[in-house]
């Protein structure tokens, strides 16, 4: 795994490719990118068919430990791997702990062990269970087993040193068995950045996982609803300066635009993909914009056709929300009644199958009706919008137009809905 980076601008936001992915080294990742999010190895909703109709899906899939535990013997007794049990062709495998779009209980944390949450209930993951998973798994790179339950406010500071004490203690374990496990030869290993929100011990924490041979970096413990974007920000910002430039920097459970935005420009690379599923789950539409075209005409268009779909999303958006489960302003609500002989595609010009073929009313229909054809529906519109938005970061990037791309999406924005800082 080699970052090449080809630009750093704005201070911090990095573009490149990630080259040299999986075993044979024949994957590449765009940087900023996001993951392929998946359950159990499945996108929700999708069947493998119906998700390669997307015309550009990341080539890394994430599974997390949290829906795969509980088949530890099956895929022990199946012995190639969860990329081939699950039918996983041509894509890079990567294993992370939790599933960022589910709920994870805490207070389950010994200096030995961590949990996570599965359809049966917790299970309780010492290292030697964990590694024992990465070997049944046999990922292209996994996350390092890590103390994270320091994301909630008023963590004391004792818990979050602690909780770097543990998950530094968890990576050297974890890499001793690396080395020593045939079944993980040449599998990368990213090492884990915890501290809460205190910033002396996220600077610790990433000071001292660079120091292990590890391939690149998790940022834990910053996901939406733990803390507010400027001292998220400023974390990120004290921790990529501690982290080697040649190593990717991956954020886990951060998925809403505005919050990319602010994580790139800070020094992220890699993003979890979870949020069109959940946008997805509420019976809603990704329907921000992307373009940043000079081109005056278009931008009256542009401003015309935004203009319509303004009060559409203002009523339940809210740019500030802190809660993941709550709709957030770059969607639109297909639920609503007014929908219901609203005859557009979810977006103009989206390519996706859904706006190709299906209007606004359609979708309407089959949520009021509990179809399960409007999930599918939408996850695809919704999943191809996202990973869009992602095309259209790295261009702006490589354009020099990230703060007219950051203008469009989160300035105008709050002119429509009415929203402040």
């Amino acid at each position: 795994m080699k970052l090449e980076l080809s630009r750093v601008v704005q201070g911090g936001s990095r573009l490149g490719v990630l080259k040299g992915l999986g075993r044979t080294g024949q994957h590449s990742l765009d940087v900023p990118g996001c993951l392929l999010y998946t359950r159990c190895g499945s996108a929700p909703h999708l069947t493998q068919d119906t998700l390669h109709t997307l015309s550009t899906l990341p080539s890394v899939t994430q599974v997390t430990l949290s829906t795969i535990a509980e088949h530890q013997e099956v895929l022990e007794e199946c012995k190639d791997g969860f990329k081939k049990f699950a039918g996983l062709h041509e894509t890079v495998l990567y294993c992370s702990l939790h599933d960022p779009a589910a709920p994870c209980p805490t207070g389950h944390t010994t200096n030995k062990t961590v949990s996570v949450w599965g359809s049966g209930g917790r299970i309780e993951l010492s290292v030697a269970k964990f590694m024992a998973l990465q070997r049944a798994v046999r990922p292209d790179w996994y996350q390092s087993m890590a103390d994270g339950e320091t994301w909630q406010e008023n963590t004391s500071r004792k818990r979050v040193r602690k909780s770097v004490d543990r998950t530094l203690a968890h990576l050297d374990e974890c890499l001793l068995v690396h080395h020593n496990t045939q079944e993980l030869e040449g599998v990368e290993v990213f090492g884990v950045v915890e501290g809460g929100d205190i910033l002396e011990e996220r600077v610790r924490s990433a000071r001292e996982t660079a120091k292990r041979p590890v391939s690149g970096f998790c940022l834990d413990g910053l996901q939406t609803g733990s803390m507010n974007q400027s001292l998220r920000t400023q974390l990120i910002t004290a921790v990529t300066q501690e982290l080697p430039e040649d190593k990717p920097r991956l954020l886990q459970g951060v998925g809403r635009p505005d919050e990319v935005l602010a994580c790139v420009e800070a020094g992220v690379d890699l993003f979890e993909s979870f949020f069109p599923f959940q946008v997805t789950e509420r019976g809603c539409a990704l329907c921000f914009s992307l373009d940043v075209s000079p081109d005056p005409e278009l931008a009256v268009l542009r401003d015309d056709e935004e203009r319509d779909t303004a009060g559409e999303t203002q009523e339940n958006g809210d740019l500030n929300h802190s809660d993941q489960t709550q709709m957030t302003s770059f969607e639109i609500d297909l639920n609503e009644k007014r929908y219901h002989d609203d005859f557009r595609p979810l977006v103009e010009g989206c390519g996706c199958y859904c706006c190709r073929n299906h209007q606004r009313a359609y979708l309407h229909h089959l949520l009021v009706t509990n179809e399960l054809l409007a999930g599918v529906l939408l996850m695809i519109h919704n999943a191809a919008h996202y990973h869009a938005f992602f095309a259209a970061l790295r261009e702006a990037l490589a354009d020099g137009k990230l703060d007219l791309l950051k203008r469009r999406l989160l300035g105008e924005r709050r002119a429509e809905t009415g929203t402040k800082d």
